[in-house]
């Protein structure tokens, strides 16, 4: 431990060393900040880099607290599942297959669950802060994904977006946890 303080401080001077002599008028030193609240939230979720991504490609993350950070995610769940609920729309209308006509349409019934329920139930939860409600909202999206995706025999034409969603789901699930 005294060996990882000793290197730490010796960085630090180095860095202040190099910065005068290399004729800049500013050092900073960076201190915990957001970036490290979204590297340690998402630690505690199953889905650690699509986390990270999800957080960081939204300017909002820069000054969200974890609830913020929730808030971000149901958004990306919401943007997920309309994406998916589109492309069912596109592959019913094409689809000949009565089977698979079937399985778009339960498909179709789940993700309008997830735009119609799940995702207002977790804002509303959130903005309320009961948080509980928020984590069931995120469940059963993660578990309509999953329904959509059994009723195919196999993989579906939307198992890739329905991993997505569900992942989602589920990473938004953990954040709220940690508010509970």
């Amino acid at each position: 431990m005294k060996t990882l303080k000793s290197l730490a401080l010796i960085f630090l001077i180095h860095a202040v060393f190099a910065t005068i002599f290399m004729g800049k008028t500013e050092c900073r030193i960076v201190l915990p900040n957001k970036a490290n609240l979204i590297d340690q939230t998402c630690k505690k979720t199953p889905y650690y880099a699509l986390c990270v991504s999800s957080l960081q490609s939204d300017p909002r993350s820069k000054d969200a607290d974890v609830r913020g950070l929730a808030r971000i995610l149901v958004d990306v769940m919401n943007s997920k599942a309309t994406q998916t609920l589109k492309q069912i729309s596109k592959l019913l209308q094409g689809s000949r297959v009565h089977r698979v006509k079937i399985a778009l349409s339960d498909c179709a019934h789940s993700y309008y669950a997830i735009l119609k329920a799940d995702v207002p139930e977790a804002v509303e939860a959130l903005d309320k802060g009961d948080f509980k409600f928020a984590e069931d909202g995120a469940n059963d999206a993660a578990i309509e994904a999953n329904s959509c995706e059994r009723g195919f025999s196999g993989k579906s034409m939307l198992t890739q977006m329905n991993i997505q969603v569900h992942d989602v789901a589920e990473v938004l699930s953990a954040i709220v946890r940690l508010l509970l």
